[in-house]
């Protein structure tokens, strides 16, 4: 049901729809995140983390992007056009300030510290660090970034589906190589089905998917190293998520 969603926003609708999705992903995701929390024994301010999670998923995407400006000018002798194009930077660390400053005056507005309060903001600023930082940065691949079309670049549709295609199929390589070698729990309290051999499944074919599609999408032998390290990263990272049960993405 996700799979043909992702795809149909990604490939066929503009880069905007892709921002929307990250931030509807990004919101419900943080409603997984404070239950979780919750049960955990930890209070994660819903308003202010929601808020600071949507708004951490915007700084990145709108962020480090060049935009065409236009202005008239007067110049002797007639009336001009000039186009140039301006910078746009990352307000992400404003950002977490602004969020940083609310969380801390909601703490202190508590009245009497109670035990847990520390435990509760930093469980709040790490929502918008966790969720909607990564969300942020994938719609961000989806918008075009470069100005010298001599330059070699994949299609950031292609990217983002290659993501796609590495998590299938290190969920799926998870999966199988649990149920066939499957001996040791990875996280029994949280997912008492996973395991340890599981995982590491789901990370040897995850990278090596990732090695494999990135050579082709980014199509430069430096990648093939760059993408060794950088998919098994990712992919480690999977089941760990998935052990916390925050599941982004």
């Amino acid at each position: 049901m996700l799979l043909p969603v992702l795809i149909g926003t990604v490939w066929l609708l503009p880069p905007i729809f892709t921002f929307a999705l990250a931030v509807l992903v990004a919101v419900l995701a943080f409603l997984e995140y404070r239950t979780i929390a919750a049960a955990l024994g930890v209070s994660v301010a819903g308003g202010i983390g929601a808020v600071a999670v949507a708004l951490a998923c915007y700084a990145v995407w709108a962020g480090d992007r060049t935009v065409d400006s236009h202005s008239w000018s007067l110049p002797i002798g007639g009336i001009g056009f000039t186009d140039t194009v301006a910078y746009q930077p990352n307000v992400i660390p404003l950002v977490f300030m602004a969020a940083f400053v609310v969380t801390a005056a909601l703490s202190v507005a508590r009245g009497r510290p109670a035990a847990g309060v520390l435990n509760d903001a930093a469980a709040t600023m790490l929502a918008p660090v966790y969720i909607g930082m990564p969300l942020g940065a994938l719609a961000w691949i989806r918008e075009p970034r470069f100005l010298d079309v001599s330059l070699h670049r994949p299609d950031p549709r292609i990217a983002l589906l290659l993501l796609a295609v590495v998590i299938i199929v290190s969920d799926s390589a998870q999966y199988y190589t649990g149920r066939t070698f499957g001996r040791r729990p990875l996280a029994p309290t949280i997912s008492p089905k996973k395991t340890v051999e599981g995982a590491v499944g789901g990370v040897v074919f995850g990278t090596l998917a990732a090695t494999i599609g990135g050579r082709y999408v980014f199509a430069s032998p430096i990648w093939v190293l760059a993408l060794l390290i950088i998919g098994t990263a990712i992919i480690a990272k999977v089941p760990r998520g998935k052990a916390a049960a925050v599941v982004i993405g």
